[in-house]
């Protein structure tokens, strides 16, 4: 499916799903429950707060469909196990602090046995502290700095890879195409700062020339010009793009407009679909990294199972539907290994073991520390009519 399709797709099951599921307070729930016979059942409660509206909705629509789509599926398939996931989604218009306000809200009020999947570097920092201070985890945090993987954050697992796993993986492949003169921009905050250090240490450990220049722009204001303009008088070959879909598709045309050849490199967080429907047919030339399968690679089994659930659902497949989907899976294959009866700490030394864990054709480590040169990321790029090569 190009595109220019997936995105009309993906704006009639945004419509659909604010319609249909979203409370006054913000709240998506999604709760089954069911027990072997002669034995009480479990519910776990996954709490997880998401951007449904604000700057970073379209990907947090798309994450949080995928993760409610596979637990759905969990729940049909394990009645008979006793063991069923009830996952409550919270607004938080990707804003940290309204992501720890529900922390806090999740864990005290709800009674979640763990966080997880929550959107945005700074939000995923208030959901650790949370989970930390309520003796449970984070799992599957989308776009959190590399400290969290560090060893003060034992309780904090990742399913998608690293910042530096990516920022690796792009430099390399400017100095394969002999691009030695690189250049930064991205947003003013936690993420962009976040991806800025990950880019510095990698060209620092495959002994490439530092950064030619760099900018950190706030997503209001007209500070980007002035960035943008000592960014392109630094000459770079290549500029690596660590930001939202806003600030990198007016960068992008900014920077096309006053005469920038060169290439441009985004990190995943970007989002194809949301970079799509703000630069359209300029889209092309851009790459992308991507830290899951193309979800419409179905020869690939984690694919299939989520198209095949994508079909009976009123949603569209995306990059991000599918890295929520398989969070889900993982979390909760981590539940069915620790059983009924685990605890906070028996279910967080299972997801330390998960260090090979196949998630049906793909595989992720739960405890890859800093790096894990294992991961297979992809850089893709677009072309003009929203079609993706690799």
């Amino acid at each position: 499916m190009d595109l220019s399709r997936r995105h009309l797709l993906g704006r009639a099951g945004t419509a659909l799903l604010l319609g249909g599921g979203l409370t006054a307070a913000g709240r998506i729930g999604h709760a089954q429950t069911a027990g072997a016979a002669g034995s009480a059942p479990r519910t776990v409660v996954l709490g997880q707060s998401v951007p449904l509206t604000g700057a970073a909705s379209e990907i947090g629509l798309a994450f949080a469909a995928g993760c409610r789509l596979y637990a759905t599926r969990f729940n049909e398939g394990n009645g008979a196990s006793g063991l069923q996931l009830k996952l409550l989604q919270l607004d938080d218009g990707y804003e940290a602090q309204r992501a720890a306000a529900n922390a806090r809200t999740l864990l005290v009020n709800d009674k979640a046995d763990l966080l997880f999947g929550f959107v945005g570097t700074a939000s995923s920092e208030a959901g650790a502290t949370a989970a930390a201070q309520q003796g449970t985890v984070l799992f599957a945090p989308f776009a959190a700095a590399d400290r969290l993987r560090g060893a003060a954050h034992p309780n904090v697992f990742h399913v998608r890879p690293s910042m530096a796993d990516e920022a690796i993986k792009i430099v390399r492949q400017c100095a394969t195409v002999g691009q030695t003169r690189i250049a930064f921009v991205g947003d003013d905050d936690a993420m962009g700062r976040a991806g800025l250090a990950a880019v510095e240490q990698a060209l620092a450990d495959q002994k490439m020339d530092a950064l030619v220049a760099k900018a950190l722009v706030p997503p209001a204001g007209n500070k980007l010009d002035a960035a943008l303009g000592d960014v392109q008088n630094a000459s770079p070959q290549a500029i690596v793009l660590v930001s939202l879909s806003g600030t990198t598709a007016e960068a992008i045309r900014k920077l096309r407009k006053s005469g920038y050849g060169g290439s441009f490199m985004a990190f995943s967080i970007v989002g194809i679909d949301p970079l799509y429907a703000e630069l359209g047919k300029d889209i092309r030339g851009i790459v992308i990294s991507q830290v899951v399968p193309s979800p419409r690679s179905s020869a690939i089994p984690i694919v299939k199972e989520y198209l095949a659930a994508i079909d009976n659902s009123d949603q569209t497949a995306s990059y991000e539907g599918l890295e929520g989907f398989i969070a889900a899976k993982a979390v909760g294959e981590a539940i069915r290994r620790a059983g009924r009866a685990f605890t906070p700490a028996t279910l967080q030394r299972v997801m330390a073991g998960m260090t090979d864990y196949d998630v049906g054709g793909f595989r992720i480590n739960l405890r890859p520390g800093l790096r894990d040169p294992q991961r297979t990321i992809d850089l893709i790029s677009i072309t003009a009519d929203g079609r993706v090569l690799r």
